[in-house]
């Protein structure tokens, strides 16, 4: 629940369950393309327009770049109160209408050659491509700053913020899982003609389910808007109750506690070994997390050589694993606890990527690949709800410097991501065309790279658990603001959603002897007012 102080005030109707479904369809539109940026582009870059893997590298190192550097950005400028007319329209509703045009207006373009240029040398066509990259997630970062901040601006009440978010987890769910049916019936189609292997003359698919997503998104995004209201918070006053709020919660702490805290500003968390202990274990589950979904598809195309519309019904396979997977995970944090839940996660890693690398018969190609898809998703699933629990729990009482901690905590995700792409990339043997030395080059890096990286999230929170129980600082926030929060919070994929979903109330043996902490969306709600 929301801390009583907090929501102390506030008034206002229930939301019917037409608004509730109204204001859960707002991320639809970035679900869609999220699926199929991460998932398709190294495949569309390399196999249809038939660039160097270097190429392909650049384009996303220069995506998730954009996309790191607008986050925080756009999560200050969308909490500036500013007297233009059109921002009367409602704040966070007029970011998100801009950050809709711009991913409306780019996104089309990421999956169709060149115009005017598909002849034209690669460096010349990575500066188009590069243009369209930036602009569309400058875009997709406003859309879903805008619409993480606008779910707790829209009612004062918890469980209808808990609803929302479950909605909205459910529409995620239903975008990824279009996606990867829309590709598997494309491609099929599109079998018999072209072939069984992607090549330039499948680039009528991709088009096609890009200009079908921009359709889909355009119409839940009209829903969006016709059906939300937001909320007037757009008052000084307002802000200054929050720090005065928050000043009366640090005052009415024990005394025992504030003597043994000591009371510093956000840039504190530099000072503390946990921030760099859990930012470590992080930055291995995502790594491995977003690995596994960009370069499965090139490990079915290259390495096993299976269908092309493998590439579509295997990722499907893995991702409806790791949904019904995070079901399962209060029970799991409940039994077992966070860390000895991860574990579990990080092994179940392992074992898919050493089945990987051994898994080149028949008989792997035939059934081993949907066991191994479901063992990924399954541990991405355990390992990324759980690594997220543990890093509420680093931020404990200090709730205020959540949107600190969880900014760091994304920047470094989504920049490591975009370079270990590049560098994959960079060093492909066959840089232009595959020969049979690249044959297991993408099984290798699935098998080594995927599982270095969770190797070294393991190696983390063994170190975490050597750390002596003491009390951590409690950190004055400098940020004012509830979007900030709400986009420092925000991971890259819309798996973000699951934590609000699947942890809801766990207490377990961390937080036993730990502090118990509020979780991620408790500790957003507290101060998105």
């Amino acid at each position: 629940m929301d801390n009583p102080t907090i929501t102390t005030g506030r008034s206002g109707n229930h939301l019917s369950l037409l608004q509730k479904l109204a204001i859960s369809m707002g991320h639809v539109f970035n679900d869609l393309c999220a699926a199929f940026w991460f998932t398709y582009l190294l495949i569309y870059m390399h196999f249809v327009n038939q660039f160097n893997s270097n190429t392909s590298g650049t384009l996303m190192l220069v995506g998730q770049v954009a996309d790191g550097l607008a986050t925080p950005f756009v999560g200050i400028e969308c909490d500036r109160k500013l007297d233009w007319f059109f921002c009367k329209y409602g704040r966070r509703k007029c970011w998100h209408l801009i950050g809709t045009l711009c991913v409306f207006l780019s996104f089309p373009f990421l999956f169709n050659q060149c115009i005017g240029c598909e002849n034209s040398p690669e460096h010349s066509q990575i500066i188009y491509y590069a243009a369209f990259i930036t602009i569309f997630q400058f875009g997709w970062a406003a859309v879903q700053i805008s619409h993480l901040s606008l779910i707790p601006a829209s009612t004062p009440h918890s469980s209808e913020r808990i609803e929302l978010n479950s909605y909205r987890y459910a529409f995620t769910v239903f975008a990824n899982i279009t996606v990867y049916i829309l590709m598997w019936l494309l491609l099929k189609t599109n079998d018999e003609q072209s072939g069984s292997q992607i090549s330039p003359s499948d680039a009528s698919t991709f088009r096609n389910v890009a200009f079908i997503i921009i359709g889909m998104g355009t119409v839940f995004t009209l829903i969006f808007h016709a059906g939300t209201r937001e909320r007037n918070t757009d008052n000084d006053g307002e802000v200054m109750d929050q720090e005065q709020q928050q000043q009366q919660q640090v005052a009415t702490l024990s005394t025992d506690l504030r003597d043994e805290c000591r009371v510093t500003v956000w840039h504190g968390w530099l000072k503390e070994i946990r921030f760099y202990k859990v930012a470590l274990l992080y930055m291995g589950t995502r790594l491995t997390i977003n690995l596994t979904q960009v370069y499965i598809p090139n490990y079915l195309q290259e390495s096993l050589y299976l269908p092309k519309k493998s590439v579509a019904y295997i990722p499907l396979v893995t991702y409806t694993s790791g949904f019904l997977s995070s079901f399962l995970m209060k029970y799991i944090n409940q039994t077992l606890g966070k860390k000895v839940t991860y574990l579990i996660g990080a092994i179940l890693s392992l074992g898919a990527c050493t089945w990987i690398f051994f898994g080149t018969d028949e008989n792997f190609k035939q059934w081993g690949i949907f066991v191994v898809s479901v063992i990924i998703g399954a541990s991405n699933s355990i390992m990324l709800i759980t690594s997220l629990g543990i890093t509420n729990d680093l931020i404990g009482k200090n709730t205020a410097s959540g949107s600190f901690v969880f900014g760091a905590m994304s920047f470094v995700d989504k920049v490591s991501n975009g370079i270990a792409v590049w560098v994959i990339e960079h060093f492909k043997p066959c840089a232009t065309f595959s020969c049979i030395c690249c044959d297991y080059y993408y099984r290798d890096i699935l098998t080594f790279v995927c599982g270095g990286a969770t190797a070294l999230a393991i190696a983390s929170l063994a170190i975490m658990t050597t750390d002596k129980k003491k009390k951590r600082p409690i950190v004055v926030n400098e940020y004012r603001t509830a979007t900030v929060v709400a986009a420092a919070a925000t991971i890259i994929t819309p798996d973000s959603t699951l934590l609000s979903n699947h942890h809801e109330n766990i207490i377990n043996k961390d937080e036993l002897e730990d502090e118990q902490t509020p979780l991620l969306n408790h500790s957003s709600n507290s101060i998105c007012h």
